[in-house]
């Protein structure tokens, strides 16, 4: 997609497998390649909101007030401490806005709405789903150009993915037929771990060239630095983990310069 302006959703059901993670640390470092970059909330937990450093308890507006339209979108977005990096923050009363769109018309579009008011200023908008198919999701399928899916490297991990892949084909049938798969990264990949490997051969098996180069390793301060409020290049720009994102970034970057 050679325009600018690309909305990526980044989902997975199944929790723990480093979505939020990718989703902050993608986002950093796409910023730190100069890129606009806005990171949208859109999980009730708010984890993405305290990992770049947001108190969850001090904004007062956020996604659940777009929803409502209480709020425009630019009222809502908020600095973070890193350049070229905004975010549409998130807590808990975000799981009151599924149920409060569930009778409206076109609810599975209102996520779009409010990110086409902002969209013109950034180049990338990433967007961290909550892990679940619900309306949420939808919404931020309908409203993205692609899909990034995390699966972390265990006995499972290919459980529960036909189901994503029929709700990524369901919306595209239903609500936006430019969406496409981006790619599948494999997250706390453990090198040393032969069940590492074979799960690696399987999805590759399974997606071939979909399935990213890059794989993000099992990495100790990685795991630390969203308890900082720290993207993993400011908390240690050195580590395995910043040095797997910021490969990531430019994989991705590369890859939109080919479509």
């Amino acid at each position: 997609m050679k325009n600018n302006h690309k909305i990526l959703a980044v989902a997975n059901q199944k929790g723990g497998v480093g979505k939020t993670t990718t989703s902050i640390n993608l986002s950093a470092a796409l910023a730190k390649k100069k890129k606009r970059v806005l990171l949208v909330d859109s999980d009730p937990q708010g984890n993405a909101s305290s990992g770049v450093g947001v108190n969850r308890t001090k904004f007062a507006r956020h996604l659940y007030h777009a929803y409502t339209g209480a709020f425009e979108t630019n009222e809502i977005v908020i600095r973070t401490s890193v350049k070229n990096l905004d975010i549409i923050p998130a807590n808990i009363d975000l799981v009151a806005s599924e149920i409060e769109i569930i009778s409206l018309d076109n609810r599975e579009f209102r996520l779009k709405n409010i990110l086409t008011q902002v969209t013109p200023n950034y180049d990338y908008i990433i967007i961290d789903c909550p892990p679940s198919l619900g309306l949420l999701t939808i919404n931020a399928l309908t409203a993205s150009h692609s899909v990034l899916i995390p699966m972390q490297c265990e006995y499972f991990a290919l459980e529960g993915l036909a189901q994503l892949v029929n709700t990524i084909r369901s919306v595209k049938r239903s609500f936006n037929d430019l969406l496409f798969i981006e790619g599948l990264v494999l997250t706390m990949f453990d090198k040393r771990n032969k069940l590492t490997h074979q799960v690696a051969h399987e999805i590759k098996q399974h997606f071939g060239n979909q399935l990213l180069k890059t794989a993000i390793p099992r990495n100790v301060r990685l795991s630390e630095c969203p308890s900082h409020g720290q993207n993993i290049i400011d908390y240690d720009k050195n580590s395995t983990g910043a040095v797997a994102y910021r490969k990531l970034a430019l994989e991705f970057l590369k890859n939109q310069k080919a479509k």
